[in-house]
């Protein structure tokens, strides 16, 4: 059954009637496609980035990985900013605000030099709600625009200071992943006096080669190039990204914007967890349509109503005290799995996982068909929950505390779903 509560977020100043948001990408480029999002329910768009700059795009664009049948766990993009005149867009998005003016637009630009003053000004008096910065498109024919800025720490700043310069809206810094430290980029910003960060942009990737063309996908006339990939496969890596800037002590109070993998209503409650108070999608609105907000929208509402939550932003950075250093993790005690023998399939995915990428702890019965666990050599490492194929067949099960060490209260995962 559908429920909506209200899922109203404040984010920049800006009240936002749910977080959920298209992306700037080709699935909100024109009037028509950002309209029909926001009937569905969406929430606002980041409109697909503009600039001065019109690409000439290559054919075909997109490839996909997939994992034993399921279709889309990754997602590759080798298409640019938007192909339409600066006038069209500024347009398309004057009518979006004039249309919907309870729904939130925000300009996604990029330029060179002075090109980023041009846009900041010509996007405020378009009458959008916010500005966001895109250094991070790392498929880009410029060096001079994209990915390569986000990764120069002076760049983002300087453009920063730049774009607030030129306009009163706030002004979001869009972060590339493809760095290993993303604070120093998101610091430089702030620096700049960007008021929010958005995090992540997509990976650069080749997803698959092409055997008989002999070059990676898609093949584009014998060719292909490194570019963006997103979608499921990527949402670790935000979470990993956005969770280490809000626990930065310099940009622990940054109000940050998650893209990256969100398809369904619990990935997007695993971004607000980790401190994101606006999600922004688009490789799941390629798969399935702009009606997935529906499901989110319920699924998140149900997810407060069934915990007594009241206010989405209650739940904004709960899980950030929890994610420790390595180093401060409780290594005192075992977890030892526990079988169902009544739910067990026979197939021995956990033996062969066991021995053959394990420590050789689970013992087979050729005659019953059922695991038997070493609990001498078991080390806990849940390699066999992972791999059984049954749902709760394998779950966490005797806690041992390792020699020497004192008895304490251990909390545990116990549901698994």
């Amino acid at each position: 059954m559908s429920l909506k509560k209200d899922l109203s977020i404040d984010f920049l100043g800006v009240k936002c009637e749910n977080p959920f948001f298209l992306s700037s990408s080709p699935v909100g480029s024109n009037y028509e496609m950002c309209a029909k999002a926001l009937e569905a329910g969406w929430g606002g768009i980041y409109y697909k980035t503009i600039g001065i700059f019109i690409p000439d795009e290559c054919s075909p664009r997109f490839d996909i990985t997939t994992k034993e049948g399921t279709p889309w766990v990754g997602f590759k993009n080798m298409e640019q900013i938007s192909d339409k005149p600066l006038e069209v867009n500024l347009e398309y998005m004057r009518r979006l605000k004039q249309d919907y003016p309870n729904k939130v637009i925000v300009a996604s630009i990029m330029g060179s030099n002075e090109e980023w003053t041009t846009l900041a000004k010509a996007v405020t008096e378009a009458g959008v709600d916010m500005i966001e910065c895109n250094f991070s498109c790392p498929q880009m024919t410029s060096h001079a625009m994209g990915s390569d800025v986000g990764q120069n720490p002076e760049l983002v700043k300087h453009y920063c200071e730049v774009v607030t310069a030129a306009t009163h809206l706030p002004v979001i810094a869009k972060m590339t992943p493809n760095i290993g430290n993303m604070e120093i980029p998101a610091i430089a910003s702030m620096e700049g006096g960007a008021a929010g960060i958005a995090a992540i942009n997509t990976v650069k990737a080749i997803t698959n080669i092409d055997i008989e063309n002999i070059t990676a996908m898609p093949v584009v006339n014998g060719k292909s190039s490194i570019s963006g990939y997103s979608g499921a496969a990527v949402k670790p890596i935000a979470l990993r990204f956005i969770t280490q800037m809000k626990q930065h002590p310099d940009l622990v109070n940054v109000p940050i914007t998650g893209v990256g993998g969100i398809e369904t209503w619990r990935d997007a409650l695993e971004f607000i967890l980790v401190g994101a108070s606006n999600l922004q999608v688009t490789t799941a609105v390629m798969q399935y349509g702009y009606r997935i907000v529906e499901d989110m929208i319920s699924g998140l509402s149900h997810y407060m109503e069934d915990n007594g939550i009241e206010k989405l932003s209650d739940l904004v950075g709960l899980a950030l005290p929890n994610i420790v250093p390595a180093e401060d993790l409780d290594r005192s005690f075992k977890l030892l799995p526990k079988f169902d023998e009544d739910a067990c399939a026979g197939c021995g995915r956990c033996y062969v996982s066991c021995f053959d990428g394990g420590h050789q702890a689970i013992d087979w019965d050729e005659e019953a068909r059922r695991p038997r666990l070493n609990t001498d050599k078991c080390v806990g490492c849940h390699l066999c929950l992972n791999v059984c194929p049954v749902m709760d067949c394998i779950t966490p099960g005797e806690i041992v505390i390792k020699p020497g060490r004192e008895e304490h209260e251990i909390k545990i995962k116990t549901k698994y779903e």
